[in-house]
């Protein structure tokens, strides 16, 4: 057994153990033990927490995960904004920065927004950098999350195939993981609102539509990157919409902000973008309400399908258009709970999101975190302490 191993038999038992239950739980000698602690103790994953209950003579020294041993850097790229934070291990953000960025203004402007603000943020949390254990990025595009590079993002030029986590390590010398930016919201709404969910998919409905799917605890993300690309399955009901993808038809080309944006300005109401509809639905507009529905409808269709394909427990339903609220959510539940099967909605929820806009960073954090402390970091660090 590894250190990694009793590291992680902590993590899993949630709670303070001596050296002998240690040993206990593993089968492992107590001498072994000792080693193993010794080493996380050294690398400050390990601390120790006050003192276990005596049997008689000097009471037997507890041990438990320290969250506070290592930060790392959660950074959400959207189209037109950009938030980054620091987080301990434990996920809790303890700086956090937002800014208005286009992604359009290409990765080296962008990336060194990146840069300038982990550094700030890093001195407004207390840590140096020899804290930082590793980065975690969203991007608002397909991502080959193997290399961290975003491939033929629509709107995102000159990031095709862009080495991000190679341009993040000039600045910091850690590992860099990248992904979408749905795939670290599904991670987001898991890790603070639904940590006991091992089935969960996240919707993000705005200027596009896609999904994060988080099935047996893992994120899944297909052979190329690009599971959860819900937003160019085709509607239902009829639809000769021209999608930007080529097709026709498609969720995202009905009823994703823009769309509903336009359906509602050929109607003759002036309204501008998704936030605008938002806004025209809280007022109780009635031209807008029905678009609002419709478009749950749509969304809902789709969704049954998923239901029925992957069976979550939660449905977390994102991005702008979320803030419709009931309008918008009843759509979907009504096409959802007519079209899957009574056993896959028996005790489903679907749910707008709580942590909202922060659910990018949260999920870039998470992702981070569990890199961090994998078994192979944490094997990696034992070796290079011992060398």
């Amino acid at each position: 057994m590894k250190t990694s191993d009793v590291f992680a038999l902590l993590q899993r038992e949630n709670r303070p153990m001596t050296r002998a239950q240690l040993a206990a739980s593993t089968g492992l000698a107590r001498s072994t033990v000792a080693a193993r602690v010794d080493t996380l103790l050294r690398l400050g994953l390990v601390a120790p927490y006050g003192d276990g209950r005596s049997t008689g003579g000097r009471p037997p020294s507890l041990l438990a995960v320290n969250p506070q041993a290592r930060v790392v850097l959660a950074v959400d790229l959207g189209a037109t904004h950009a938030r980054a934070a620091v987080a301990d291990l434990s996920g809790e953000l303890l700086a956090e920065e937002r800014a208005d960025l286009d992604i359009a203004d290409g990765p080296e402007a962008v990336l060194s927004w990146v840069e300038d603000a982990g550094r700030a943020l890093l001195r407004r949390a207390g840590r140096p950098l020899a804290d930082l254990a590793a980065v975690g990025i969203g991007l608002p595009g397909p991502v080959e999350h193997s290399t961290g590079r975003a491939i033929n993002p629509p709107i995102m030029p000159g990031w095709d195939r862009y080495d991000v986590p190679a341009r993040i390590q000039r600045a910091f010398a850690v590992p860099v993981l990248v992904d979408n930016d749905v795939n670290i919201m599904a991670l987001g709404e898991q890790h603070a609102q639904f940590p006991e969910a091992q089935d969960l998919v996240f919707i993000k409905v705005s200027t596009g539509i896609g999904a994060g799917i988080i099935a047996g605890g893992e994120l899944q993300r297909g052979a190329q990157g690009t599971a959860g690309d819900v937003g160019h399955i085709r509607v239902g009901r009829p639809s000769e919409v021209v999608c930007r993808c080529g097709n026709v038809g498609c969720l995202e080309a009905v009823a994703a902000g823009p769309a509903l944006a336009r359906t509602l300005r050929e109607d003759g109401i002036d309204v501008d973008g998704a936030a605008g509809l938002v806004e025209l639905v809280r007022s109780g507009d009635l031209q807008a309400i029905h678009a609002i529905r419709q478009a749950g409808r749509d969304l809902g269709g789709v969704l049954a399908m998923i239901v029925n394909f992957i069976n979550p427990s939660v449905v977390v339903v994102g991005g702008a258009l979320a803030a419709a609220g009931e309008q918008f959510v009843a759509g979907i539940r009504e096409v959802v709970y007519a079209r899957s099967l009574p056993l896959a909605t028996e005790h489903l929820r679907i749910v707008t999101s709580v942590t909202g806009e922060r659910s990018g960073v949260l999920g870039a954090a998470a992702m981070a975190i569990a890199h961090a402390l994998s078994p192979e970091a944490i094997e990696e660090a034992s070796l290079a302490l011992s060398s």
